[in-house]
């Protein structure tokens, strides 16, 4: 038998979906739970209904129960924007950045080498955007606090992980409680960016190196791992991971994972969980 999630609660959307798939269903909380012996094609539901639907995984390949750990990506997964590119606006060169950003972010660029030159036009900005792009830009994403107080009340660690950088980790950490973050840390000097980044660069290695450090740890398996990214850099911690969340995604994230979620907030992730 298998389990389908439908991450809504419009009846009137299940109804349809359920005389569509010919399958039974029931009301959860925020969303409902379909049973079928039939495969169904998931990725046509998506389309023609443009809602989050997402086969539930049987417990022999993911059991919620023992999950220990959950790792994000930072921009434009946990939060609403891309850092870089709100520093860029600064120095009037946003679209410059975000250029770059969306290539690197495709798996179409080099990540360190995108990253050094985007690094590079910030040269001279003054450190009070960085404040400026947190505290009037910065948003966490729909229901990412709701996801971190959930994990937190199933004794979950949770970390954030970023190709962006440690001011904006830090402050996001302390201000939703976040257990543990890493991202690369921006060169200051006389209250101005440098134009470069210290030490080695967190790219798409690092943030999976990140994942198992947090699991030897705390003697965590990679199987009671889950992972949300939306850019190629995400890729190989995702590929760690017992399940892979594509949140808002680019196409070759969407089609790695193993949960897919194109229209809803963070906390949908929630919904696969055993309801008590």
């Amino acid at each position: 038998m298998n389990t389908i999630i439908l991450h809504t609660d419009k009846l009137d959307i299940a109804e349809k979906i359920a005389s569509t798939i010919r399958a039974a269903y029931e009301s959860r909380k925020a969303h409902f739970r379909f049973y079928t012996e039939q495969a169904v094609d998931i990725e046509a539901l998506r389309e023609e209904f443009k809602v989050d639907i997402n086969y539930l995984p049987k417990t022999t390949v993911f059991d919620f129960t023992k999950t220990a750990l959950f790792v994000s990506d930072m921009d434009s997964t946990l939060i609403n924007i891309e850092c870089i590119d709100e520093i860029a606006d600064f120095a009037n060169l946003k679209p410059q950045v975000a250029a770059i950003t969306e290539k690197a972010m495709q798996g179409e660029l080099d990540f360190n080498a995108s990253l050094i030159e985007r690094v590079g036009l910030l040269k001279g900005l003054n450190v009070s955007v960085l404040d400026k792009v947190y505290t009037e830009r910065l948003q966490v994403n729909e229901g990412g606090e709701a996801l971190v107080a959930f994990l937190k009340s199933k004794n979950i660690k949770n970390a954030v992980v970023s190709g962006g950088f440690t001011y904006f980790t830090h402050r996001l950490a302390e201000d939703i409680e976040l257990d543990y973050d890493r991202a690369n840390k921006l060169e200051i000097v006389n209250n101005q960016l440098t134009g470069k980044v210290e030490g080695d660069i967190v790219n798409a290695t690092a943030k999976a190196e990140f994942v198992t450090e947090l699991c030897q740890k705390y003697a965590i398996s990679l199987n009671q791992v889950i992972v949300a990214g939306d850019g190629a850099n995400d890729l190989e911690m995702m590929k760690l991971a017992g399940l892979s969340v594509a949140y808002h995604a680019k196409p070759a994230v969407v089609k790695y994972a193993d949960i897919v979620l194109n229209y809803g907030g963070l906390d949908k992730i929630m919904d696969l969980f055993p309801t008590d």
